[in-house]
């Protein structure tokens, strides 16, 4: 079964990119977020989205 959300270091790792690129697309909405506590885990289906360029005219700036 997959997870339904990872950490900031996963998912920076699962992509290639750095924690603060992750950051910075929590931040203009590319990537979905939930707080749990002090924790911010990102969703895996906002993951796969960026991953298979699933969001639209978002992608294109």
């Amino acid at each position: 079964m997959e997870p339904l959300a990872i950490s900031v270091n996963g998912a920076a790792k699962a992509l290639g990119v750095g924690r603060s690129s992750i950051y910075g697309l929590l931040k203009s909405g590319r990537l979905e977020a939930i707080k749990i506590g002090r924790r911010t885990l990102l969703t895996t289906a906002s993951i796969n989205r960026l991953a298979h360029g699933e969001l639209g005219d978002q992608t294109r700036q």
